[in-house]
Parts: structure tokens; sequence; C-alpha cells
């Protein structure tokens, strides 16, 4: 396999890397498994406490970009200090990453764009325009108010309230 980033995300996992490589490369167009391995001989199951022959890595990409999927073990969880943002040219677009997503994730996780997928990931689903919706602090005030209400983002509500702002 040759290596075409410099920097690529380990995700770590208890022993979930390959489900879940399957699921999010089943959710974004141009992602594929590119690679797996396992945990051979019985000193390196001995030391990782995995089972002998078990996923040890997963490498797969997501619209291109390089990912690997590391089956660790219980001791790390993924937390909110990291997520992965998705950025949405479209209502409809945004809307089915969101669905996708969040299908068997924690529903208690989801605030201003942000959700939890079925693997403790979180996730920031956010239109593409927002950055720009961003720029002048008056319409930048308005635009956060409208959407610090929100769980799903809803792109005419965030332009409607920086056009308000405008004048």
């Amino acid at each position: 396999m040759k290596i075409t980033s410099k920097i690529s995300p380990c995700l770590w996992f208890d022993d979930q890397a390959e489900a879940a490589a399957q699921f999010y490369t089943g959710i974004f167009p141009d992602s594929r498994i590119t690679q797996i391995t396992h945990y051979l001989g019985t000193k390196m199951a001995e030391i990782s406490g995995k089972p002998e022959g078990s996923v040890l890595t997963v490498a797969f990409e997501l619209a291109g970009l390089p990912f690997t999927a590391l089956n660790g073990g219980p001791l790390f969880k993924f937390n909110e200090s990291i997520s992965l943002q998705v950025h949405c040219e479209s209502q409809q677009e945004l809307d089915s990453y969101w669905t996708a997503l969040n299908e068997g994730g924690d529903p208690t996780a989801q605030q201003c764009g942000w959700l939890k997928d079925r693997y403790g990931l979180s996730w920031q689903i956010v239109p593409a325009i927002l950055p720009a919706l961003l720029t002048d602090p008056v319409r930048a005030q308005a635009v956060m108010e409208a959407l610090l209400t929100m769980k799903r983002l809803d792109i005419d509500q965030l332009q409607q309230a920086a056009a308000s702002a405008s004048g």
C-alpha cells in the first residue's frame, strides 16, 4: 500500500475497527477500505489481549482522505475534543449525512450541527457556506444565535438570520 498523505487520522476502537470502516465507507462517495492487518503470532496476541488472527488495523479512505482504524482495546474512548467536519453544499446533502451518521448514535449528543455516531466518534455536519455567514460581526451574531437553537443545521434558517441582521 502506497501512503498518499503525509498526515492522516488514526481512530482507536476497542474491537470495532472493521465494522466502523465499513459503516463510514458506505456513507461517503469516493470511499473504500484499502488494507486490513491482523494480530499475528501468540506474542502479539498475548501483549495486546486480542485473539490471534483478529483485526489489528483497517486502512480506509473517506472521500479520498486516508484514515486508519486501530483495534487497540477498551483503554481509550472517543470524546468531543476531536470531531470530523463534513462540509455540505446543500440541505439535502447535509440531511443525508446527518441521518446516516446518526443511525445508532447518541441522540443526547446532538447540538449545533454536532452528532456522535454509533462508535462514539463526534462529527460536525455543517453547510459549506457557514464560514461566509460568520465573516461580518453583526451577521455572525445573528447566525450564531440561530445556530445555537438547532440540532441538525438548517441552511435556510441560517441564511435568513444573516439576511435579517444585514438590514
